[in-house]
């Protein structure tokens, strides 16, 4: 299971930028999914997960500016950034829980990120 996250970039404050994350390879099913970041210097966190029954859960530090959404038939993951903070600069990582045989066990799968820089 390899998951490709693309869409970061250099956008000015105020700006939006739309992230995304390819799960591919064989599994069985891919369950809850989100997106974290990487600032740095500083530890891996939350920034919003979203479960295969639709749950969202965001960071208070990204309420009302980013949303999180997936399409499960094609495996993708999204991160809409509007409003972006100079503070928002990192890398940014999705994180797929997959169970790739219907008898296994489910694990979590990281993309290896892709760099947001908020910069005016």
């Amino acid at each position: 299971v390899q998951l490709q996250a693309s869409g970061g970039g250099l956008v000015q404050p105020g700006g939006s930028l739309r992230l995304s994350c390819v799960a591919s390879g064989s599994f069985f099913s891919i369950n809850d999914m989100a997106w974290y970041r990487q600032a740095p210097g500083k530890e891996r966190e939350l920034v919003a997960a979203l479960t295969s029954s639709g749950s969202t859960n965001y960071a208070d530090f990204v309420k009302g500016r980013f949303t999180i959404s997936r399409d499960n038939a094609k495996n993708m993951l999204y991160l809409q950034m509007n409003s972006l903070k100079l503070e928002d600069t990192a890398v940014y990582y999705c994180k797929a829980r997959v169970r790739r045989m219907f008898w296994d066990h489910e694990m979590d799968y990281w993309g290896k990120g892709t760099l947001v820089t908020v910069s005016s």
